[in-house]
């Protein structure tokens, strides 16, 4: 695969075949995000199927996503990875997939019923709490299938839009972005790289997700052929991936972060 080529090459790539969609572990539930790898069949349109308006319900779930986002903005684990983020190296990272910009857009892929679990309630915290830290963190875009009416209405209230797509990780990074996927299908995140698999979108991404690394230690341990074809592209895209690894610090927080990275993606056009 040559970095210099404006267009990563897969072999086989138009080979891969229909996507089996996994159970989420730790407070995620079945999600209907990946249904082909045909092109024409992502951007379905979604909306939440409850439409019945709840206020107490609402009310009761925003403040506990408050007592959340208080909880991790005062822990350790929030602190060491600042300053993780905040470290030369990373900065240089984030600055490089700036470029001219001010701004990158977030989008929040994955992240769980927020009413129901604490796990995906700690993920959006994060992600709020890093917008609120740095300037250079754009409007938040959010989609999960799963999201009911109510969660939907108290992410707009956080200042967060819900995609009304069902985009299936297929969103082109045209402009920087920040694709906030923790603990999502391998699936999800091939469909995302697969959908930008060229040098200028490539190097306007930045992950923060399931550790690539990992992925590939998986697949050399139990050379699976239904993981190797749901992780192709994180298995090809690697020699070009700087990772930095997160820390848990607590196991208050492993549930929500375990084995989570940043990912940036160093090709030359």
């Amino acid at each position: 695969m040559a970095a210099s080529a404006k267009t990563i090459t897969l072999e086989s790539s138009d080979a891969i075949s229909d996507w089996t969609v996994v159970l989420p572990r730790r407070g995620k539930r079945r999600r209907n995000f990946l249904k082909s790898k045909h092109p024409e069949q992502h951007q379905q349109p979604w909306a939440p199927t409850d439409l019945e308006m709840d206020l107490h319900r609402e009310s009761k779930l925003m403040q506990k996503i408050q007592i959340c986002i208080r909880k991790l903005g005062n822990s350790t684990f929030y602190h060491v990875l600042l300053d993780q983020v905040q470290t030369p190296h990373m900065l240089e990272a984030f600055l490089r997939v700036l470029g001219s910009e001010l701004k990158m857009q977030m989008v929040v892929y994955g992240i769980g019923s927020i009413e129901s679990y604490e796990p995906p309630r700690l993920q959006l915290s994060l992600a709020i709490l890093l917008k609120r830290k740095f300037s250079w963190i754009g409007d938040i875009k959010v989609f999960d299938p799963i999201l009911s009416a109510t969660e939907s209405r108290v992410l707009e209230a956080l200042g967060c839009s819900v995609l009304s797509v069902n985009e299936q990780g297929r969103r082109q990074a045209s402009k920087p972005t920040l694709f906030f996927m923790p603990h999502c299908e391998a699936e999800l995140y091939d469909n995302l790289l697969q959908e930008n698999w060229r040098t200028e979108r490539m190097n306007n991404i930045v992950l923060f997700g399931n550790s690539f690394g990992t992925y590939e230690q998986h697949v050399s341990e139990f050379r699976s052929s239904t993981l190797v074809d749901s992780s192709r592209h994180i298995l090809a895209v690697r020699k070009f991936t700087r990772e930095f690894a997160i820390k848990t610090v607590s196991d208050d927080y492993f549930g929500a972060f375990h084995d989570s990275s940043w990912h940036f993606f160093s090709l030359v056009a």
